[in-house]
């Protein structure tokens, strides 16, 4: 998308590197326009000599697939419900990082930042939302809440596109703790699938305390991992990845078994990694 494709407004002065800027998206309806008829000209190949997917994807299911970017998909519907949320832009390290932040209504809420993975986006993590920031509208309780954090991966969404090497999971992991902080969390727990769940794990792997869950955790159980340190708590979360289960009062072990730790943090050593993982964060 170009920059005409998106709103920023806020008083601060652009020259505040530092600054978090209000974001609506706002896509001008020429370029929608445009990426349909540019669906409509595919120049489509001869049918497979097959009847079975032997050959590779079907004609018929890439046909189908392309009718419905170019006139069944509804942008708008999925615009408003980014915009129904509060999104800002901050730049770090040259970088402007776009993210959604949704503050709980309860008292005490645990800061929760989320990383969706490749190929993906923040849409993927949009339904969680209410159920984190308003647990008692979906049967929980309010000691269960968390304020929620989203952010685009660089080069992803609305964020901006790096110009240079470097952008890897270490990158990112730090400047996820220079964006929780920058929003005033100095304590917070972690998930992330995919390549977010490389993320969040190097962001376990550069600071401690914190604790690592598979994403079945439930957010009793993370809010508890985020106890903070000496409180002898015993750490046993429900259905963690193979040999990952630490305490938050055992942070040395944990970062010495880091390479350990990244083995384990693979289902039946496939390389797959687990659906997300969790960590608390502690800053210093």
């Amino acid at each position: 998308m170009t920059p005409t494709t998106a709103t920023q407004r806020g008083t601060h002065q652009a020259s505040d590197k530092n600054a978090i800027r209000p974001f609506q998206v706002n896509v001008p309806e020429a370029e929608l326009t445009e990426l349909r008829r540019r669906i409509d000209a595919t120049r489509w190949p001869e049918r497979e000599t097959v009847t079975d997917a032997t050959q590779g994807v079907q004609l018929a299911t890439m046909q189908a697939l392309a009718r419905y970017w170019g006139t069944e998909y509804d942008w708008r519907k999925i615009e408003a419900r980014m915009n129904a949320l509060p999104q800002f832009i901050t730049e770090i390290d040259g970088l402007d990082i776009h993210f959604i932040h949704v503050r709980s209504k309860h008292e005490n809420a645990m800061p929760l930042i989320v990383t969706h993975g490749w190929p993906g986006s923040i849409i993927e993590q949009m339904k969680i939302i209410d159920p984190l920031a308003n647990p008692t509208a979906h049967g929980g309780k309010a000691s269960d809440a968390f304020d929620v954090v989203i952010p685009s991966m660089p080069g992803y969404g609305y964020s901006g596109k790096p110009t240079t090497t470097g952008w890897d999971p270490a990158h990112i992991a730090r400047a996820w703790v220079v964006l929780m902080k920058r929003l005033g969390y100095t304590r917070f727990v972690a998930q992330g699938g995919d390549w977010g769940a490389a993320v969040t794990q190097t962001m376990g792997v550069q600071a401690a305390p914190f604790t690592p869950a598979t994403s079945s955790t439930t957010t009793s159980s993370a809010k508890a991992a985020a106890s903070p340190p000496g409180s002898n708590r015993t750490c046993s979360p429900p259905r963690c990845a193979p040999r990952s289960s630490r305490c938050a009062d055992q942070p040395t072990r944990w970062r010495e078994a880091a390479p350990a730790r990244r083995r384990s943090a693979h289902a039946g050593g496939t390389g797959r990694p687990l659906a997300g993982h969790q960590y608390r964060k502690g800053i210093s």
